[in-house]
């Protein structure tokens, strides 16, 4: 063992991983109220008469409100904290998962998801503000990929929940009990939360080892939020953001859309192929986490961890090109399951790069341009995949896209941020 090993803090309890735990548990319940929508789609589109373009509006509605509160939330959660920020937000899209139980037009639909996309926005920028207090930096890509795999277990789990309560009870039922699971997280979160220095259960030793990287990026000052707008690495995760999660929402609420219309399932019968493309995903994104974590721990810069890690996922995705081509089912979910997985691995590691190039005080701001530059190219997608399917009857053009998205987009991030440990300088210049 070497003088370096010798004087690093060791972690010295778990407390941590609990807020992780926590933080996992509230991205499982966001996803639920964010998927209901797609596995209800053939349901609601019977029941209700809802066109491909009408749908395609709802889902436009949720994004372009997901957009603007991520805009909005960034700098709200970096003035009040990820305590009161995460309740507030919690509070607000559990009432609108919930309200969707009262509406049955398009619009009324459409404004239930607009207020549902308000709260939902400030999930993962509050959880990676979290993940940015509470963890070192070696620790950090691990605890994204885990609450990130949140998402991956709340499209598992809504496949199996939502059948059975909508056979049982009704779609109306569905949305109320699912959205009713928000407020048993949040009297968790209120009891248990609260910041590393102040928290009864976190030990002098854990606590010195969650800030064993603060000197290093305390240096660097608050940052307005429009002056962010100057930063390379706030335009290199923009440009990420808006050009890869308009594949994650096609997965979400088109893919059982397209195992209806491609292979023939329905309400009842395409929860086993979901649930093994979002197991698929949960494995790539603690996968996609862990291999950076390892490789920097390996002696790699974070700057080559990180864009290896990011490279692997880009290439896994690009089989995608022939999912709508096949005509097995297992073949299908295969390929769908890969890039899933592969999506989840990239934003774990691009949710990291923002606290690697952002001192803490503006990770959540970063995050909310980011992610609503995300929603925008989720509300372009939303709209061209509805036409699409009036048109042209078939998924084909939108797995060619999304095939392709990802390459394309680490080639700008590397353009825009060579290196990713030395965006912003220590008096607050990009460099």
């Amino acid at each position: 063992m070497d003088e370096t090993d010798k004087a690093a803090p060791r972690a010295g309890g778990n407390v941590r991983w609990i807020i992780c735990a926590l933080l996992f548990f509230a991205t499982t319940i966001n996803y639920i109220d964010r998927q209901i929508i797609g596995i209800l789609k053939p349901t609601l589109q019977d029941e209700l008469g809802w066109s491909e373009i009408d749908y395609g509006m709802i889902v436009f509605w949720f994004q372009a409100a997901y957009a603007i509160g991520l805009l909005a939330c960034g700098p709200v959660i970096d003035r009040i904290g990820s305590k009161l920020g995460y309740a507030a937000a919690v509070t607000l899209w559990s009432f609108a998962a919930m309200a969707h139980a009262l509406v049955r037009a398009p619009g009324g639909f459409a404004m239930a998801r607009f207020a549902l996309g308000l709260g939902e926005a400030a999930n993962f920028p509050t959880a990676i503000k979290s993940v940015a207090e509470w963890f070192p930096k070696k620790e950090r890509a691990l605890a994204a990929g885990i609450l990130n795999a949140g998402a991956n277990v709340g499209a598992i789990a809504t496949p199996i929940l939502v059948p059975i309560i909508t056979i049982h009870y009704g779609w109306r039922a569905a949305f109320i009990v699912t959205g009713g699971l928000g407020f048993l997280w949040l009297a968790a979160w209120l009891l248990f939360y609260r910041s590393p220095a102040k928290h009864p259960r976190v030990s002098p030793q854990e606590l010195a080892y969650i800030n064993s990287d603060v000197a290093a990026e305390d240096t660097a000052p608050t940052i307005p939020w429009r002056k962010l707008f100057r930063y390379r690495g706030t335009w290199a995760f923009v440009v990420a953001k808006f050009l890869t999660d308009p594949v994650w929402y096609l997965f979400l609420f088109w893919l059982p859309d397209f195992f209806a219309k491609r292979h023939g399932l329905d309400l009842m019968s395409f929860g086993p192929p979901l649930i093994a493309v979002y197991l698929m995903a949960d494995v790539g994104s603690i996968g996609g986490g862990w291999l950076s974590s390892a490789l920097i721990k390996r002696g790699y810069g974070v700057n080559a961890g990180r864009k290896l890690a990011l490279l692997a996922c880009a290439v896994a995705v690009m089989p995608i090109f022939f999912a709508s081509a096949v005509s097995s089912l297992i073949a299908a979910v295969a390929i769908i399951g890969v890039a899933a997985a592969a999506h989840q691995g990239w934003s774990s590691n691009l949710y990291t790069m923002v606290s690697d190039t952002f001192p803490r005080s503006s990770v959540a701001s970063v995050m909310g341009i980011g992610g609503a530059a995300g929603a925008v190219g989720g509300m372009i997608m939303a709209a061209y995949v509805g036409q699409v399917l009036e048109t042209v009857g078939s998924y084909w053009p939108v797995f060619l896209w999304a095939g392709s998205a990802y390459i394309v987009a680490l080639g700008l991030v590397h353009l825009l941020v060579p290196y990713l440990d030395t965006a912003v300088a220590a008096d607050g210049r990009d460099v």
